[in-house]
């Protein structure tokens, strides 16, 4: 006969596994999109690696809505983190995975043994209530930390690409800095040449008369409301657009509908008619829930893009309805209205809890041109787009359950992939086209461009710091159906993108860590990509621009190596702001063949991070920008403000970069950093004249000898 005590011993132990286990197992999670396409396939995507004979031993396979295990091409990328399924005609399935695909691992548990998904031919709009609800619904528990590049590498990465950007047009006076030639941006100023109008400070629209720059003077204001906020202007006709925030909220309402409708934050669009400059007349204000990602206009038609994510929170008082984004339209007996169903449709691998909206309104007639809005499940960061093709981006982030078990989708510099959705654009007419995932990461919109029917791409895999796993870097060609035509890979190890330029059948992208490598690539042959030369010099560029077809403006920053007192790779400290002139006309040799430092450490201007900063007068070879500058006092780390304003520059191929206007206000006595109020933000030009504008006040200059002319006080 057994003695208590060893019952009690054995209970004890079994207690204390019980607890080890609970405390140290590691749940491996998958997650995975409800819905896929066809053509793209299927992807499910593990929190820890698998085990390597997952598929061919049988532990994760298909079976069809009736339990049939169907035929179906399975792949486990290399990380053995993502299980790729192609070859589903359009039905729904169920990822099965046996729990010996984790069996060898200690204290690793497969948390979930089935995983349901449907495969469609064309991406289908939601029917109903319900529907909408279960796509939350399966998301609502996945907690979402979408961290993204480090913030000062961001505000660098200042790409441009495609037709050329042409900011004077035929006419005799400014127009902004555009990616895309006939596709116009919002801007925080626009001009007719006769007027400007411009958002100051708290919000104010501004109508000022330039006829005369003697004699400027403001014509008319349109004031922000206290729940409206101007950000973005369009000129159209005798239209002028007004982009901006607008919030609402009314705690009177009772319902969770009712405040859900009052209570959140709408991009909106005010539109006014500007016939008379001292009376502009409000016409209409459309808007969409969300916030404002981009927006373009061509031809007749304004696009915008915006995200909005629902009151998830909520979805416990809440129905399925009431998740929709809501729409509103002054022109409508009840102003504010949830999208319908129809127009709503979830991005081919959507699993973010949001929407994309992309709203077209039909400028033809003010008061009642047509509006259509179409809400994407799936969240999107950046846009580019032509006059036929809308390209919207999302990442992909590696899902990790370091947290408390919790599922989290995280960013890691070396794990992350970028999905691209493009839209076909026919007016009004909105429609999903088709989609690629790519390695790596998009830095902006620049790093995107259309041309003769191909998509083509800049991208940067991993972190450049990785010395395990080093950054590099991609060029890819996608054709029509966004399928894969041909690539360049794995170019400057250890580096990243800073600026890239698509001219015709010529790619050109700078990379840098220590200096700046030039890269001239030949895209002609959408299948067969090829790396002509390349070009090494100190700093690097952080936007490029076309001076005509054989040769590029670089706008960045000189750099110096200082060493590393700990014997490592020398430290890269910014000099001042640089201009380059690069001749590209031996492809396979380009050079340097001119350059211009302005200023030293701490020197900067919001061109190297905003195209839209970018002063142009094609006409006269001119060149401009905003610029803060600062000189080195020789000691260490000390620089001395000198003043702020703007630089003018003549650029051509023969003469070089020589300077023509210097805006640049000294400082004032005392005065240790720049004064925002005081910064220029824009430069703009009508007829013989050029205008600096800054929160405070409008400065004209004659264009020819650059004195100033007047000074119009706007605060």
């Amino acid at each position: 006969m057994r003695k208590p005590f060893v019952w009690l011993g054995a209970s004890l132990v079994m207690v204390v596994l019980a607890i080890v286990f609970a405390f140290f197992v590691e749940k491996v999670t998958v997650s995975a999109a409800g819905t896929a396409l066809s053509e793209n396939g299927w992807k499910a995507y593990f929190s820890e690696p698998i085990a390597k004979t997952s598929i061919t031993s049988g532990y994760i396979y298909v079976t069809d809505r009736s339990g049939k295990k169907v035929d179906a091409a399975i792949d486990l990328s290399d990380d053995r983190k993502t299980v790729q399924v192609n070859g589903l005609q359009p039905g729904k399935y169920t990822l099965q995975m046996d729990k010996k695909a984790v069996d060898g691992q200690l204290f690793k548990l497969l948390k979930k043994d089935k995983l349901e998904f449907t495969v469609y031919e064309s991406i289908q709009s939601i029917s109903s209530a319900d529907d909408l609800q279960a796509y939350f619904e399966r998301l609502k528990d996945m907690q979402m930390v979408t961290s993204s590049h480090d913030g000062a590498e961001r505000e660098e990465m200042a790409l441009d690409s495609a037709e050329s950007s042409k900011a004077s047009g035929g006419n005799d006076y400014s127009s902004t800095n555009i990616q895309v030639e006939g596709v116009d941006e919002s801007d925080i100023v626009k001009t007719d040449g006769d007027y400007l109008y411009s958002i100051f400070e708290e919000g104010i629209v501004k109508i000022v008369d330039i006829r005369d720059p003697k004699q400027m003077k403001v014509t008319a204001e349109i004031k922000a409301d206290g729940d409206y906020y101007p950000s973005q202007l369009f000129l159209h006709d005798n239209l002028l657009i007004v982009l901006g925030e607008k919030f609402e909220r009314n705690p009177e309402k009772k319902t969770m509908a009712d405040r859900m409708m009052q209570s959140n934050s709408f991009t909106t669009a005010r539109i006014y008619r500007i016939e008379d400059r001292k009376h502009p007349a409000f016409v209409r204000e459309i808007g969409v829930e969300g916030y404002l990602k981009s927006a373009r206009k061509t031809g007749n038609m304004l696009y915008l893009v915006t995200n909005m994510q629902p009151y998830l929170w909520a979805m416990d008082e809440i129905k399925g309805e009431t998740l929709r984004p809501v729409i509103i339209d002054s022109n409508k007996k009840e102003e504010k209205s949830f999208m319908e169903f129809k127009d709503i449709a979830i991005l081919p691998g959507a699993m973010e809890p949001s929407y994309s909206v992309i709203t077209a309104i039909d400028l033809s007639s003010a008061k009642t041109g047509k509006l259509e809005t179409k809400g994407f499940l799936g969240s999107s960061e950046q846009m580019y787009m032509t006059k036929d093709h809308l390209y919207l981006t999302a990442a992909k982030y590696e899902m990790s359950t370091k947290s408390g078990n919790k599922e989290m989708m995280i960013w890691h510099p070396a794990k992350v992939d970028t999905e691209f959705f493009k839209f076909k654009l026919d007016g009004t007419n909105v429609n999903f086209y088709s989609s690629a995932e790519l390695k790596g990461t998009v830095l902006n919109q620049f790093s995107m461009d259309e041309y003769e029917g191909n998509f083509r791409v800049v991208m940067t895999e991993g972190n450049m710091w990785d010395d395990k796993n080093p950054s590099k870097n991609h060029l890819f060609i996608l054709d029509e159906g966004m399928q894969l035509s041909g690539s360049v890979k794995g170019l400057a190890e250890g580096e990243r993108i800073y600026s890239a330029r698509f001219m015709g059948d010529k790619a050109y992208m700078v990379t840098f860590r220590e200096t700046d490598p030039l890269f001239v690539i030949d895209v002609a042959d959408p299948a067969k990509p090829e790396v002509l030369g390349e070009l090494k010099i100190p700093g690097f560029s952080n936007y490029l621009h076309p001076l005509d077809e054989n040769h590029l403006i670089g706008f960045g920053y000189e750099t110096v190596a200082r060493k590393n007192p700990s014997g490592g790779e020398p430290f890269i400290v910014t000099k001042g702001m640089k201009i380059s002139l690069f001749d590209v006309t031996d492809f396979n040799h380009p050079k340097e063949k001119y350059t211009e430092i302005i200023g030293g450490q701490g020197t900067y201007s919001p061109l190297q991070y905003d195209h839209k900063a970018l002063f142009q007068h094609q006409n006269r070879s001119l060149f401009g920008f905003p610029v803060s500058i600062y000189e080195e006092t020789g000691k260490e780390f000390e620089v001395d403000y000198k003043g702020s304003g703007a630089m003018i520059y003549e650029i051509t191929a023969d003469r070089g970069i020589l300077l023509k206007g210097d805006l640049v206000k000294p400082k004032a006595a005392g005065q240790q950093y720049e004064e925002w109020e005081a910064q220029v933000h824009r430069l703009i030009y009508s007829g013989d004249s050029v205008y600096t504008l800054s929160p405070r006040e409008i400065i004209s200059y004659d264009l020819n000898t650059f004195k100033e002319i007047e000074t119009l006080k706007v605060k």
